[in-house]
């Protein structure tokens, strides 16, 4: 018989990197109490739990007790609506550390419940939020006694000037694909990635085809040697986010890699409720095409927006990645107290 997680022989292979994670989790709110932001607590139950067309959540199921909603409850997959609206309440500096829950298949980089370190500042956009990054990744290193995050036989050092790359440079860098010519052309990006010898279906969406490159040709390669942040995505790509005001096809979004690894996903927020009521549609409609399924609308949210959403960039960052990339853990569960599949 398989030893269980909590038999002392086999649990005592994961004490080491439960140490680190106490100190990387102390290191997380040290950073955060020491800029003087206020750490807030929001509820894991949501009518709408996500506004992504590809993050599906878990539906709960409500017995004897009469909430007065609407709508059978989600467990949250962020707790960014709620924290916008203690934005708009007037808190400007907030972070949370909290469990969410992404019903998605299980790997060796994601548990369907995990923790997020979740932070938002007022006055503030994408590039003060890299800032935030880069202090946070040097501290948190130096919490767990590292000089230098690793997976597999790679290497990365946070203590040096981090990468900046946007997507279209990437595409340009690593496959010769000219991003641009294709935003609004499914089927030439269709051909440009098949002629990289990548696999492509009929029925591949342009989302599709994007992803596909990105997890083939691109990601395995960011973050090697020092952090990259990938930014400037598709505005497609980015329901939550500002527009370039330089470029408006694209939106102020980026993403963190070390070690190929995806780390956090950051935006300058979009505070327009027309925009973000638009946007809403676009991705349900899209889930409800590709999934069956759409989830209700957090009017509250939209409400909160109408009455002003300060200029603010936010993130969300996997502590649990994190936490793998200090250790040098293959595999999500060799960091965490329990692993959820125990208790399915």
């Amino acid at each position: 018989m398989q030893a269980q997680w909590w038999h002392p022989d086999h649990f005592s292979l994961k004490k080491q990197n439960l140490a680190v994670r106490g100190r990387i989790i102390k290191a997380i709110r040290r950073y955060f109490d020491d800029q003087n932001f206020d750490e807030v607590e929001t509820p894991i139950l949501q009518i709408c739990p996500v506004m992504d067309t590809h993050i599906h959540a878990f539906k709960t199921e409500l017995k004897g007790v009469d909430l007065q909603v609407k709508t059978t409850p989600y467990l949250h997959t962020s707790p960014e609506f709620d924290m916008k609206k203690l934005m708009v309440a007037g808190i400007e500096n907030l972070y949370q550390i909290c469990h969410v829950f992404r019903n998605a298949e299980e790997s060796k980089r994601h548990s369907p419940e995990f923790t997020l370190v979740e932070w938002y500042r007022s006055n503030a956009d994408y590039n003060d939020i890299m800032d935030d990054c880069v202090g946070l990744l040097r501290s948190c290193a130096e919490a767990a006694g590292i000089s230098e995050y690793k997976h597999k036989d790679m290497a990365c050092d946070p203590f040096v000037e981090f990468e900046r790359l946007t997507i279209s440079h990437a595409f340009k860098q690593y496959t010769d694909i000219v991003l641009e010519d294709y935003l609004e052309d499914r089927d030439g990006l269709k051909a440009a990635i098949e002629g990289l010898g990548l696999h492509t279906a009929e029925d591949d969406a342009w989302d599709d085809l994007f992803f596909r490159v990105m997890a083939d040709k691109i990601e395995p390669y960011l973050g090697v040697g020092r952090p990259t942040f990938l930014c400037d995505y598709p505005i497609s790509m980015a329901c939550l986010s500002k527009k370039k005001d330089s470029d408006p096809r694209f939106a102020e979004r980026f993403e963190l890699y070390i070690c190929g690894v995806e780390l956090a996903n950051a935006f300058s927020e979009l505070t327009d409720a027309d925009e973000q009521l638009k946007r809403y549609h676009i991705e349900m409609d899209a889930k409800e095409r590709l999934y069956g399924e759409r989830y209700p609308i957090d009017e509250e949210f939209i409400e909160a927006l109408k009455l002003g959403l300060p200029r603010s960039g936010g993130i969300a960052l996997g502590v649990d990645r994190l936490i793998m990339l200090a250790t040098g853990a293959e595999d999500i569960k060799q960091v965490l107290w329990a692993p959820v599949s125990s208790f399915l």
